[in-house]
């Protein structure tokens, strides 16, 4: 009898791992950090600063090096579910997931073997404790889930956070849906062409330009592929650390 109820159990969790499996998602471990209020995860790798400014909220993770891609990966969402089905899988919440934005890097802790849960070839995603504590019993500290990338949802449209020097423009794109993420960015002053731009570090993007005094449009191709230009956006008037919002944003 007892055999035939361990049976039963290990077939439910392996059904549970294919569906898993069929549908996209993929193996990793979650912990957590920031504080109960999550206010220890603002700032960060990807360079948004204040994360309910920039439009991410309290939902958001970091990423380990074989997610966060050298900052190609910052402002994606995934899916997150506790995965019962693996050691640890008795201290999650069953029946919850939550998505979360990616906002940081979880560097590798190499005073432990391997670089430790965030080291080179695991994916890994250290939350902010009140997204952790929505799948995980709090005490356990770290367990198994299952992700997958998803569509982003935001409020409101792209922005564009100013920094940089009389010589060198940076500028942090922020708050968009769709993939979440920039693969290429232009920008053009009053009296300029189209200057491409590069990443500098996160989701800050660099021109080699001088542009203090011009108005400035961008133009933004998102990871999945979709185009938009931002004409006009930025007054001549502008100053480094200023933030601009428009009114468009990404579907895909």
């Amino acid at each position: 009898m007892e055999m035939t109820k361990s049976l039963i159990l290990f077939c439910t969790a392996l059904a549970a791992c294919l569906a898993l499996a069929a549908a996209g998602w993929s193996p990793g471990t979650a912990t957590f950090y920031g504080g109960a209020d999550g206010s220890g995860t603002m700032g960060g790798a990807c360079g948004y600063d204040n994360l309910y400014n920039a439009g991410y909220g309290v939902n958001n993770a970091a990423l380990s090096t074989t997610l966060f891609n050298d900052g190609a990966s910052c402002g994606q969402c995934y899916r997150i579910t506790c995965d019962r089905s693996r050691p640890g899988g008795q201290n999650c919440k069953p029946g919850n997931s939550i998505t979360v934005t990616a906002t940081n890097l979880c560097p590798p802790n190499y005073a432990l073997p391997a670089g430790g849960w965030c080291g080179p070839g695991r994916p890994h995603f250290d939350m902010s404790q009140p997204a952790w504590e929505h799948i995980g019993v709090y005490q356990a500290g770290i367990v198994p889930v299952q992700y997958q990338q998803v569509k982003c949802s935001r409020s409101g449209g792209v922005r564009f956070g100013i920094a940089g020097s009389n010589y060198f423009l940076l500028v942090n794109i922020q708050n968009l849906a769709g993939s979440g993420s920039v693969a290429a960015a232009m920008v053009k002053g009053d009296k300029t062409g189209w200057i491409h731009m590069s990443r500098n570090w996160g989701a800050n993007w660099q021109a080699l330009a001088g542009l203090v005094g011009q108005g400035l449009s961008f133009s933004v191709t998102s990871t999945g592929g979709q185009r938009i230009q931002f004409l006009n956006v930025v007054p001549a008037w502008w100053q480094f650390g200023m933030v601009f919002s428009t009114n468009r944003n990404f579907i895909r």
